[in-house]
Order: C-alpha cells, then sequence, then structure tokens
C-alpha cells in the first residue's frame, strides 16, 4: 500500500471500503462525496448494455396472495387474496450481452408487481447473500469479476486476488463454487431478496423481513462440464428454456415466503441482521408462507419489454422500507441514476416502466419526454392552484428507522457469530452432502487453476481453510496436484 487512494480530482479519500453513515446504523449520507462520485462514475462505464446483468432474459406473470400477513404489513398488494400483475428479468451478474448463459456466477433475480400503489421493485439473486457488505466497495468487486484492461480477458487471478483480500465474500464464494453456481434452468432455481428490509403493519409496528421465492419445479443444476459444453452449443440455453416453456403453457411457479424478525429483536440476535453477507437461521425465523408467483406471459417485445426494463430497490411502496443494511441503501441511489443514464431520464414514461395507477408527479422535460400533465397544472410544490401536495399520511415513513450518533466509519456492529467465514462454513459442513462436497472441491480447484498466481494460489488455500479445514486442505491438494 505505496500510494493514497484520491477521487478524480487528486484529494485523498478517508476510506475505500466504508460509507459514511449517521451512527453505526444510520443512513449512508449524500455528503460522502467519493461514494457518489465511484458509484455515479461506475454506473457510466458502459454503453449502452447493462455494466452488470447485461445477459438475461425475463417474462410477465402475476403474484397472488394465499395466506394473511396483514399483522406484519399493511402494503395493499400483499394483503389475502390480491392478486398483483408481475414482471422478472433473470441474468447473470458478469457476462456481456453475448456471453453464455451457463457461466458460473450468480443469476439475478429482479421483479417488478405494477401495485394499487404504485410499482414496487424487489431486485435480488439466487442466493440469501452476497460478496460485499458495502456498496462502496460494489464497482471493486465488479470490475475484478469483468476484463482486465490491457488484455480484455477475463482474469481468475484478478478474482481470487479480490475474494481472498475481502474475507466477507467467503460465504457467497461457497454459494458460487457449489452446485448452485450453474442452475439447470431459471425455472429450478430459487430468488431471495437477499436483502433485509423493513415491513411496517397497519398498527405502525415494524418488522424485518428476507424473502424467499422458493421453485415449485425443484432445484436442479449443471455440473462444470455439462454447462461448459452448453456454452460452446446452445449460449442461450436459459433464455431458450423460459420462452419455450412459457410458450408450450407450462407456466413456472415460485412459492413466496419470509423470514420476519420483530424490529427489537435485531440488536440481540447472533449474526448481524443487516449485513448482506449473512443470512438468518430457519430454525430462529422460520419461512412464512405469503402466495404463489406464476409466470405466464412471454414479452411481445423483447427490447421495449426486457432490456429496458428497469428495477431498482428504491420504489417501494407503503408497507415495506429499507433497513440499515448498507449494501441497500447504496443501491437505492445507484440503481435509478444507473437507468437515467442507460435508458434515458425519462425512462420511467416507457410502458414497461411506467405504474399502473395514476402518477402525480412535478418531474418535467428532458429527453424523449412522453407524458405532460395538463397546461394549467402548477409544475412547483407547494402552490395554491391544485397541484398535488406530498401527504405523509398516505405515503408513510416506511424509508426511516430511529437512529442517532456521529458521521463514521465503522462498518457493522459485530454481533456473537459474526465471523466472515461462520455461515460459509456452516453451509460446508452441515448443509452440504458428502457428493456436494466433492462437487465444491472440484470446482473451486477448477477455478484456481485457471492462471492464478503462487501468491494468490496461497491466500486461496488460506480462505478455504478458514472456511473448513478439511475443505481447504483438498483444495490445496488439487490444485498442487493439477500444476
Amino acid at each position: 500500500m505505496t500510494k493514497p487512494t484520491t477521487n478524480n480530482f487528486g484529494i485523498a479519500v478517508a476510506s475505500d471500503d466504508e460509507s459514511l453513515t449517521a451512527g453505526i446504523q444510520g443512513p449512508v449520507l449524500l455528503h460522502d462525496h467519493y461514494l457518489i462520485e465511484k458509484l455515479a462514475q461506475f454506473n457510466r462505464e458502459r454503453v449502452p448494455e447493462r455494466i452488470v446483468h447485461a445477459k438475461g432474459g425475463g417474462a410477465f406473470g402475476e403474484l397472488v396472495i394465499t395466506h394473511d400477513v396483514s399483522q406484519y404489513t399493511k402494503a395493499n398488494f400483499l394483503q389475502p387474496g390480491k392478486k398483483t400483475e408481475s414482471l422478472v428479468r433473470f441474468s447473470t451478474v458478469a457476462g456481456e450481452q453475448g456471453s453464455p448463459d451457463t457461466w458460473r456466477d450468480p443469476r439475478g433475480f429482479a421483479m417488478k408487481f405494477y401495485t394499487e400503489e404504485g410499482n414496487y421493485d424487489l431486485v435480488g439473486n439466487n442466493t440469501p447473500v452476497f460478496f460485499i457488505k458495502d456498496a462502496i466497495k460494489f464497482p471493486d468487486f465488479i470490475r475484478s469479476q469483468k476484463r482486465l484492461p490491457g488484455s480484455g480477458l477475463r482474469d481468475h487471478d484478478m478474482q481470487w486476488d479480490f475474494w481472498t483480500l475481502r474475507p466477507e465474500t467467503a460465504h457467497q464464494v461457497t454459494w458460487l463454487m457449489g452446485d448452485r453456481g450453474i442452475p439447470k434452468t431459471w425455472r429450478n432455481m430459487d430468488g431471495f431478496g437477499s436483502h433485509t428490509y423493513q415491513w411496517v403493519n397497519a398498527a405502525g409496528e415494524r418488522f424485518w423481513v428476507k424473502y424467499h421465492f422458493k421453485t415449485d419445479q425443484g432445484i436442479e443444476f449443471l455440473t462444470q462440464a455439462e454447462a461448459d459444453t452448453l456454452a460452446g452449443t446452445d449460449p442461450d440455453y436459459h433464455r431458450a428454456d423460459l420462452y419455450n416453456e412459457i410458450e408450450a403453457g407450462n407456466f413456472p411457479s415460485w412459492t413466496l415466503k419470509v423470514q420476519v424478525m420483530p424490529a427489537d429483536e435485531a440488536e440481540g440476535y447472533r449474526f448481524n441482521p443487516f449485513d448482506l453477507t449473512k443470512v438468518w437461521s430457519q430454525q430462529d425465523y422460520p419461512l412464512i408462507e405469503v402466495g404463489k408467483w406464476t409466470l405466464n406471459r412471454n414479452p411481445e417485445n423483447f427490447f421495449a419489454q426486457i432490456e429496458q426494463a428497469s428495477f431498482e430497490p428504491s420504489n417501494v411502496v407503503p408497507g415495506i422500507g429499507f433497513s440499515p443494511d448498507k449494501m441497500l441503501l447504496g443501491r437505492v441511489f445507484s440503481y435509478a441514476d444507473a437507468h437515467r443514464y442507460r435508458i434515458g431520464t425519462n425512462y420511467a414514461d416507457l410502458p414497461v416502466n411506467a405504474p399502473k395507477n395514476e402518477v402525480n408527479s412535478y418531474s418535467k422535460e428532458g429527453a424523449m419526454r412522453y407524458s405532460f400533465n395538463s397546461p394549467t397544472t402548477p409544475v412547483y410544490a407547494p402552490n395554491s392552484y391544485g397541484g398535488p401536495h406530498a401527504d405523509p399520511s398516505v405515503a408513510g415513513d416506511e424509508g426511516l428507522w430511529s437512529f442517532d450518533g456521529e458521521a463514521i466509519r465503522a462498518g457493522y456492529i459485530q454481533h456473537a457469530e459474526d465471523g466472515d467465514f461462520t455461515q460459509a462454513g456452516t453451509l460446508v459442513r452441515e448443509v452440504l452432502d458428502d457428493a456436494a462436497r466433492e462437487r465444491l472441491v472440484g470446482n473451486i480447484v477448477g477455478h484456481a487453476l485457471g492462471g492464478v498466481s503462487e501468491e494468490v494460489l496461497l491466500r486461496v488455500f488460506e480462505y478455504w481453510k478458514n472456511v473448513d479445514a478439511d475443505l481447504g486442505k483438498r483444495v490445496e491438494e488439487g490444485v498442487r496436484a493439477g500444476q
């Protein structure tokens, strides 16, 4: 570490790793200008495809609520019997538009619900955790998974260098290198909101919640060999599968379940419940069934309805809000900013993104403006001429939570079992069976043999020994045997 990090104007920055927050669990502050610079510039690195999740596909469907969770949330679309039109986009994370569907990679699982109270977007993955826990690291992480600037090639050494220098990645890398790193089809994988969100009921009581979409088709995966073959023979395998199944009337479905934590239990829980690299034990907080989500309609035009679709965690409706999850709070800014750049200032005007309920917005003009107010509607608030006015009783304050403290960079409050390797080790020892552990070792060894330098390999071995001693030993033996 011989040179201090600076911003784009040569000014030294205070941290590469932690956003500025109002207290340890307070909101991320807008005046953390380096965080804003990193995210805003990162959003503008590619034209015109998405920087991440570039390759994907999707479909329309509906969510039907079959169970009563009104004791936890007043959100209208989550009340018993409600049926809500929905859109989903599945994707890979690191690959470009023309990349194969079957690369080993997390799968994006982005959902839009066209509710009567506005659009609700739930932007998750097919894993319940992620590689990092603070949005200030997101540009660094993604660049390490992309391509070298000189050769334009993807580089395993760069990936492992980042992973082993950030131990918080261990849980997600274990998922990635395991069986679920390559789902057989999008229909055969679960989806997760991943982040912790806030639910508020009609009485104003607050709860923390995690979303689980459990596939009704069953979990199935591809071996590395099968995936490699398909990458060369059928690179659009997942996209074609979803489209063809829906066209044939075989509508895939998922059962929506949630974990709910009373707000006052968060502080004493053994893992920090807002850390995106951690899961909540289902023994502590069992899954509660909510409804059935079915995909039953293909897009009529892929570009107009899938490529131009926008999903952003900032779109929440009354009864749902944010949490002190620093990754979530960074994404609340970053996603909408990316859409304004990639699709255009007025991307919300596009039919696929437009809500089904009435819009009373003071937004105006800009490139490609389509909708507009009547000539007599005021363009400012407050006004005395019949223009809309904000109503807290309708909107609620679900984006807020109580906090106090000074602005600090402190990461997360450490709970009793918050080690970075703890849950990855539990996954290996208590969840995977012997055959799955054997495949995990083979996947790691195969990946680590892909041009990783000796210096980084030593960290790779230590990384996996920290996850599980026997696993690390087997990885080291396998790599050495293959050199």
